[in-house]
């Protein structure tokens, strides 16, 4: 297990002191106008240690907002608050990047009195979590218009992001929010340059990948996946193409990491013939970020089975803000628990 305790390299001016990242983490807790707040800062630099935070997902603009009290990157006191943040963990030697996001058809007009927007006028059937009140509504197709704006502003997020103090960034491009309802087959009817071709659906994706990387290089830029349909999604034998041809067009852009993006990596998928991890290893060369209920020691030992090449921690690190000293000393953990979600420890 030593193995997760050493530096590890991430690109030519990133080195983390250890192979362990912190999971992103929905936690609701931003102030008004969703700007971050103080307790956010010292929840994050209690676990500075970690080799890379991920913040947890922070939205582009207001419509992209699906949850209450989550935090934003698109305003000056945004911006500002999460200055608190980064300047928590730097301070104590840590690193880490801002999640961007935008829900797409898992927003609700409650949020931001405008229209929901999504590839596809297909709606996702359920309620909005902690509000469960309200219904998910039809979403409107967006016109190629404005995903060329939507584009910009997930660059200008970025942007935001490194004036903010982050070291990178990670886009949110899985567990069926926008970039991932481009993505597959089941929430992507279009038929345009956006649609029913594997280039086509992979377009946007790579369109922010490049505008992101372009406004603050590759080597910031991390992206998550979840190439099976998870969560808020129908799985679809035809999304196999569409992850195939992404990844392969991932594989000739400099990014920093792709991050696993499937809670559970025990489930597996016919399409992807079997986990999505080991789909993953198979058809993307670069550094890959392993999740999923995994331990420090099965995590170490994917690790050294060449699975993945740094494993992202959730529930354990709300639960434990010393994990890597209780890991260290074969400490018990204190176990998760729902009801920690509703504070910041």
């Amino acid at each position: 297990m030593d193995t997760l305790f050493q530096p590890y390299r991430l690109n030519g001016t990133l080195t983390l002191a250890n192979r362990f990242m912190m999971a992103p983490l929905t936690r609701c807790m931003a102030g008004p106008g969703l700007v971050p707040t103080q307790q956010m800062a010292a929840y994050y630099g209690r676990r500075a240690d970690i080799g890379l935070i991920i913040s947890e997902a922070t939205i582009i603009r207001p419509d992209g907002q699906g949850y209450p009290n989550t935090p934003g990157l698109y305003s000056p006191e945004q911006v500002e608050g999460w200055k608190q943040v980064t300047g928590a963990v730097h301070a104590k030697g840590g690193k880490i990047f801002a999640q961007l996001w935008h829900v797409g058809r898992l927003s609700h007009p409650f949020f931001h009195h405008a229209e929901v927007l999504a590839p596809s006028a297909v709606a996702h059937d359920g309620t909005v979590p902690r509000m469960r009140e309200l219904v998910y509504q039809v979403p409107r197709a967006l016109t190629v218009t404005e995903i060329a704006q939507l584009v910009e502003d997930y660059a200008q997020a970025a942007a935001n992001a490194i004036e903010a103090g982050f070291d990178g960034v990670e886009i949110h491009g899985a567990n069926g929010y926008l970039i991932d309802q481009f993505l597959h087959h089941s929430s992507n009817l279009r038929d345009d340059q956006y649609g029913a071709t594997p280039q086509n659906m992979s377009r946007f994706a790579l369109e922010v990948v490049d505008a992101i990387s372009t406004r603050i290089g590759g080597d910031r830029v991390g992206l998550r996946l979840s190439p099976g349909a998870y969560v808020h999604l129908a799985g679809d034998v035809r999304d196999r193409a569409v992850f195939d041809h992404l990844l392969a067009e991932l594989n000739r852009r400099p990014l920093a990491y792709v991050h696993l993006g499937i809670f559970d990596d025990s489930l597996t998928f016919d399409y992807l013939d079997g986990r999505a991890s080991d789909y993953l290893r198979a058809h993307y060369d670069g550094h890959l970020v392993g999740v999923g209920n995994y331990s420090a020691q099965s995590a170490a030992e994917a690790i050294k089975a060449d699975r993945f090449d740094l494993i992202a921690i959730g529930r354990p690190l709300i639960a434990n803000p010393d994990y890597l000293a209780r890991v260290k000393k074969a400490e018990p953990l204190v176990p998760y628990a729902d009801s920690m979600l509703a504070e910041l420890v």
